[in-house]
């Protein structure tokens, strides 16, 4: 299960606006003396959550035997998506004939959810017995042997004798982790690394199976503890992702926990987690948090261990996102240390450590910021905007002076005109998203009036949002920069700064493609007036409305392309709305009239391609991404890792010499020559002073 930006509908007293939020949805365990929910109140919540994705859901899917079987598969695939446990033989006794599904699903009978859960929990307990006793005996890592780590393309086992086999491969995969990553420290040359070896050699004490055991004792104690309604809350999650990557059902104690996370989500290392085959993957980093500050942990890279500041170690590989969370908080100021898995490096590569110190992340730190930069005799003001960020609470208090990114922009726009800024680059590479009204503020401040975004509900009517100030605070070249996760607000902003021809669109080829608003319904306590005793039920994510550009074309699924490309490791992620099951497709409505601001910008468009492609080719800096980026493809090629240890280990030191030749040349390794702008910045820059140099001709 996954975590991903979420675009909601605020109440009807702040009815215009959005904000986004990152989420991940996991399933905890009980509390200690907590009484379940009866089998009567799992059907009624269940009935519940399907009336409203049925009669709510943008996709206005009907319900069919076939929703019943995708509901079902999906169910599956969320208990054992890596297929190590369920064999071809287990899913064949789960099937039953679609119409019976069908049946089952409309009156709210979840017996064969649990069943099948039954059959989860007993192949759990028999591949830690099996692991119990692999682990006595020594494992060979002299032999030739592969192991594919991420199996959710490969066909289940057929029996139980393959599935014998590849536990075998996975249980020597994850010892061979702690031998290769107790070597790297000890051989360790850089002082960070090895003033940190007593501290690790706290957690790493015990032979690396005593550590695999450990962890599966772990995670099977916390598989054993789930509650009814926590296994309900897989199940009809598994039903919400059936009409969309968005939907979700959270359980009521899940539910409760997001909204406890929602007030606490600016305290901490300020990283966004998820899931990702066992391990704790870095979903996006929040702008102004310790980890974006620190710089070393990257998004994709994967927490496997989290040491606290008096020693305590916890490995997390295979815990629940929100039980790893617990772990990874604390106070303001204390430290706390990751082992991470370097995302960059693929899946042969050795853990690193990083040692953050948690903070309360102040707005300040979130907002947007200028630069001016020369470019050829030119001044370009570079603003970075981390989102679309706005003080809903004071806004509805009324307080004229709340804090909003359009007011920000705007104020650094004068200081740029100030200064003699001849071109503006807004960097919009790490922004997914926030409040609709500041895209269309922000979309204001560089034309007078006009459209500015297309929204149609799940009825299919569709409003319009027009800026209607016929103010401009900057009315030169603009130039955005959007990657793959660029993503909602920020793409509805690019979108009509472009489709009006007033702005160039440059870096990855195409931005994240969220073009969907959620809402959120939460299924209350005391819903039935003739049991107002009745527990909460939870709450239901879905996606209600789509976006869609002036020029008619939906954000959605393909997001916003960009006019000019600028190598970049993200361009190579597989990283957007396409990626997702179940996503809305892309289509298109009825284009809006807008004004073109810059007629023939096609054509310049042309000419300042050609000259970002020859800067590009002469680039020392660009040199070294490209062979990051070929490095990177080549490990993405790899679907397994080698369980020879020489070997493993070998291309982990191949790996580090590229690695620290690359930053030699960079001069990443002198933190006094650290450039405020990367190397793509830059090359914007430049593009916004050749646009200038057109426009003035």
């Amino acid at each position: 299960m996954s975590g991903y930006m979420k675009l909601f509908r605020l109440p009807s007293a702040f009815v215009s606006v959005f904000v986004i939020f990152f989420f991940v949805l996991t399933c905890s365990a009980s509390a200690p003396g907590e009484v379940d929910h009866t089998d009567a109140e799992l059907a009624d919540i269940t009935t519940r959550t399907l009336a409203i994705l049925h009669k709510n859901h943008y996709r206005q899917l009907d319900l069919t035997p076939k929703v019943a079987v995708a509901h079902l598969d999906t169910f599956i695939k969320d208990l054992d998506g890596g297929n190590f446990f369920f064999t071809e033989k287990d899913v064949k006794l789960f099937k039953r004939p679609p119409e019976e599904l069908y049946a089952a699903l409309l009156k709210g009978d979840n017996s064969r959810a649990f069943q099948i859960y039954n059959r989860f929990l007993i192949r759990q307990r028999e591949y830690r017995q099996y692991a119990e006793k692999l682990l006595k005996t020594k494992i060979d890592f002299t032999t030739d042997e592969e192991f594919i780590a991420d199996r959710t393309k490969l066909p289940r086992c057929k029996n139980d004798a393959e599935l014998k086999v590849l536990w075998q491969k996975r249980i020597k995969n994850e010892v061979l982790f702690y031998r290769l990553f107790d070597r790297a420290m000890e051989e360790s040359k850089d002082p960070e690394d090895r003033k940190a070896l007593a501290d690790a050699k706290r957690w790493n004490a015990g032979t690396p199976e005593s550590k695999v055991l450990k962890r599966l004792r772990d995670v099977s104690n916390a598989i054993e503890k789930r509650s009814k309604i926590d296994i309900l809350g897989i199940y009809l999650n598994s039903l919400a992702h059936v009409y969309g990557p968005h939907s979700n059902y959270m359980a009521p104690r899940t539910a409760k926990n997001f909204d406890i996370d929602m007030s606490l989500s600016l305290t901490g290392i300020g990283a966004t987690l998820t899931t990702d085959n066992g391990f704790i993957k870095i979903v996006s980093l929040v702008p102004g948090g310790p980890a974006a500050r620190d710089g070393r942990l990257k998004v994709n890279d994967r927490i496997v261990a989290v040491t606290q500041e008096n020693g305590a170690t916890v490995d997390v590989i295979d815990m629940p996102v929100d039980e790893a969370v617990q772990y990874i908080r604390g106070k303001e100021n204390t430290k706390v240390t990751l082992t991470v898995l370097p995302g960059a490096k693929g899946r042969s590569g050795v853990p690193v450590r990083i040692t953050l110190t948690r903070a309360k992340i102040q707005l300040v730190d979130s907002e947007a910021k200028g630069e001016i930069i020369d470019c050829g005799g030119k001044k370009v003001g570079v603003i970075t905007l981390p989102s679309f960020y706005m003080d809903f609470e004071s806004a509805i208090r009324g307080d004229a002076n709340y804090k909003r990114c359009s007011e920000d922009v705007r104020k650094i726009l004068i200081k740029f005109r100030s200064a003699g800024v001849q071109a503006v680059v807004m960097d919009l590479r790490r922004n997914g998203g926030g409040s609709l009204a500041e895209a269309i503020n922000l979309t204001g401040l560089f034309i007078t009036t006009g459209p500015v975004v297309q929204r149609r509900d799940f009825r299919r009517r569709i409003t319009l949002a027009v800026d209607d100030d016929p103010t401009v605070e900057w009315d030169g070249p603009v130039v955005l920069m959007i990657s793959k996760l660029s993503a909602s607000a920020a793409e509805i902003f690019a979108a009509a700064l472009r489709d009006c021809d007033r702005a160039v669109v440059v870096g990855d080829s195409r931005s994240f493609g969220k073009g969907t608003v959620l809402q959120v319904e939460k299924l209350r306590e005391g819903y039935s007036l003739f049991n107002p005793n009745r527990r909460a039920g939870g709450s239901v994510t879905f996606e209600i409305e789509m976006f869609y550009r002036t020029s008619g074309s939906s954000v959605q699924q393909l997001g916003i392309r960009s006019d000019i490309r600028i190598p970049s490791i993200t361009e190579e992620m597989k990283a957007g709305e396409m990626f997702l099951d179940n996503h809305l497709p892309w289509d298109n409505i009825n284009p809006v009239n807008r004004q073109s601001h810059i007629p023939d910008l096609e054509e310049k468009i042309a000419v300042l391609k050609k000259r970002s492609a020859q800067r590009i080719a002469l680039s020392p800096e660009f040199k070294v991404i490209k062979r990051r980026i070929a490095m990177f493809k080549e490990h993405r090629k790899k679907k397994s890792v080698s369980l020879n240890e020489a070997k493993r280990w070998k291309d982990y030191q191949q790996e580090k010499t590229i690695a620290d030749a690359e930053e030699k040349e960079l001069g990443l390794k002198d933190n006094n020559k650290k450039e405020k702008l990367d190397a793509a910045a830059k090359e914007a820059a430049q593009i916004a002073a050749d646009l200038h140099g057109l426009l003035t001709k």
